[in-house]
């Protein structure tokens, strides 16, 4: 398998909003690779930059400097259809399913609208796809009149996932997705992005603190610590045999839990 994102000496700063404060390195110089098929699992605490690279890939924040490549072209560098069409190949999926749906809006206006921007699809055409992802991420077509507030958080996280799908991008970003949720919901949101990866040979970058659960899920796992990349390997080597002082700190402190 090739890789279809990389990244190269990624840096990202948030500049100060006083003049007389100074500005933050979010991501230091960050150099990575995500395989295709794979799930990437970045780790680390609170504030390491994790959701800072999420951000960047999917261009939410301005890098300070350089490159992010996806499927073998830098995004820096895109014309102005490739503008247009890395957005349907990179999705994202919030921590917290709530704000990250519009209140206002039917879940099936919320899955329709990315269908009205992106593509000329037919209105039968429109309805299949949505019926489709909503099969696939284990939904009735009932809920296709009801707003997110008569959702559990489990519900609504779904409906997140598949509004994140419904162009069929080939890589997604999970950013803490199953933090907000309880735990016997938690293991039913992690089996289904595991479903999901391979129904649809998806490429998934999953961020979360929680080492029980990206081990249970990711290929590989890359280690955050104040910014930087200090440690990555498969996910095996990194629970059994991590280098890293940091490393083996972090996984000392995570309860032993079997999902």
């Amino acid at each position: 398998m090739g890789n279809l994102l990389e990244l190269k000496n990624l840096t990202v700063e948030y500049k100060a909003l006083d003049e007389h404060k100074t500005s933050v390195i979010a991501v230091n110089d960050v150099t990575l690779s995500i395989k295709e098929g794979e799930i990437y699992a970045l780790a680390g605490e609170s504030g390491c930059g994790k959701s800072t690279i999420a951000k960047a890939i999917t261009k939410l924040v301005p890098i300070k400097s350089g490159e992010i490549f996806y499927n073998g072209k830098s995004i820096l560098n895109h014309t102005k259809q490739e503008k247009k069409e890395y957005p349907k190949q990179v999705q994202m999926v919030f921590q917290n399913p709530y704000s990250s749906l519009n209140p206002k809006m039917k879940i099936g206006d919320i899955l329709q609208e990315p269908l009205d921007i992106n593509t000329n699809y037919s209105k039968s055409r429109k309805k299949a796809v949505i019926k489709e992802i909503l099969n696939d991420v284990g939904l009735q077509e009932s809920v296709l009149d009801l707003y997110p507030h008569e959702f559990s958080g489990g519900q609504r996280q779904r409906i997140a996932i598949a509004r994140a799908l419904v162009l069929n991008p080939p890589f997604l970003i999970a950013d803490e997705p199953v933090s907000a949720l309880d735990a016997s919901i938690q293991a039913q949101i992690i089996n289904l992005f595991k479903e999901l990866r391979k129904q649809r040979n998806l490429t998934i970058l999953f961020i979360s603190h929680d080492l029980n659960v990206i081990r249970y899920l990711a290929d590989r796992v890359g280690i955050m610590y104040f910014g930087k990349l200090i440690e990555e390997n498969d996910t095996l080597t990194i629970f059994n045999f991590p280098k890293e002082e940091y490393t083996k700190t972090l996984l000392n402190s995570a309860p032993v839990l079997k999902v």
